[in-house]
């Protein structure tokens, strides 16, 4: 509320410095700022999945390559990590590749909680979900 008095008043100080053109100028000022504000906080976002992509990418590469270089997988080489083996078998979100982490099947070493967090698995599935078409 206080935002939306101290922009009231300043459009009213405008308008009377400049007349009635004062308002119009007001609007392309706000306009720009509103414009600016968006595009920074896409740039934030993008920024921040690139890290996060990042991230994943590194925490799979440290936990997972070994056995999954280039998202294939050298123990059973019909459950790879491209999507269309991923459907096959019924994993299609991140909560479906955490579960495998925690409690694979056979040939693949669990990964508790206290090897990868939770969060950092989220991220390896996003890394595995994205890179592995």
């Amino acid at each position: 509320m206080l935002s939306f008095l101290k922009i009231h008043i300043f459009r009213h100080e405008v308008k009377k410095l400049n007349g009635a053109k004062g308002g119009d100028m007001v609007g392309k000022i706000l306009a720009i700022a509103v414009s600016c504000v968006c595009i920074w906080s896409l740039v934030l976002a993008f920024a921040d999945e690139t890290q996060k992509s990042k991230k994943g990418e590194a925490e799979f590469n440290e936990h997972c390559v070994v056995c999954h270089p280039g998202g294939g997988n050298v123990i059973n080489p019909q459950k790879t990590l491209h999507r269309k083996d991923l459907e096959a078998n019924n994993i299609r979100t991140p909560d479906d590749i955490l579960k495998i982490i925690r409690n694979p099947g056979p040939g693949m070493t669990k990964f508790d909680e206290s090897v990868i967090s939770d969060k950092d698995a989220r991220e390896i599935a996003g890394y595995i979900l994205d890179s592995f078409k």
